[in-house]
């Protein structure tokens, strides 16, 4: 998924302005070049580097819960949180204006709401992907042996 996002980040650079918006589904869905120094809707702008430090140790946590899950079904679904982090970690870490307070690369533009990318989108898959496993089973899984109340 990484690849995929830098790559579509890449053609995003070479293809797009943040001028124009190319309307592909009306209003609703475009493409329009945006770099957001902060989350979601640049939430915490003046904050770039706390925003890389909080992505790496996510990315590590993440990597080890995606190797420590019991199920594939868990495993998918961090995977695609943590491709999503690491696509956007990259920008952070190398995109101007400098070393670890980069700006993300946008150009997924949901109408007026938000201007968005594949990693945004991965995040958003693997956190359904897991809520759908806390629906489908609400307690989670002891190791062999054990009880509910030990």
């Amino acid at each position: 998924m990484t690849v995929i996002d830098q790559g579509s980040k890449a053609l995003a650079l070479a293809q797009l302005s943040e001028h124009e918006r190319i309307p592909l589904v009306g209003d609703l869905l475009g493409l329009q070049l945006a770099f957001n120094p902060g989350t979601v809707m640049s939430l915490g702008s003046g904050s770039t580097w706390v925003f890389t430090v909080i992505g790496a140790a996510a990315t590590i946590a993440l990597l080890y819960a995606a190797w420590r899950s019991k199920s594939i079904a868990w495993a998918v679904a961090i995977g695609f949180v943590w491709g999503g982090a690491v696509g956007n970690l990259i920008d952070r870490l190398l995109a101007p204006p400098a070393f670890g307070v980069g700006h993300v690369t946008d150009f997924l533009a949901y109408g007026n709401l938000f201007i968005g990318n594949i990693a945004d989108i991965s995040i958003g898959i693997g956190v359904g992907l897991g809520l759908i496993q806390i629906i489908r089973n609400p307690r989670p899984e002891l190791p062999r042996g054990q009880s509910p109340g030990a």
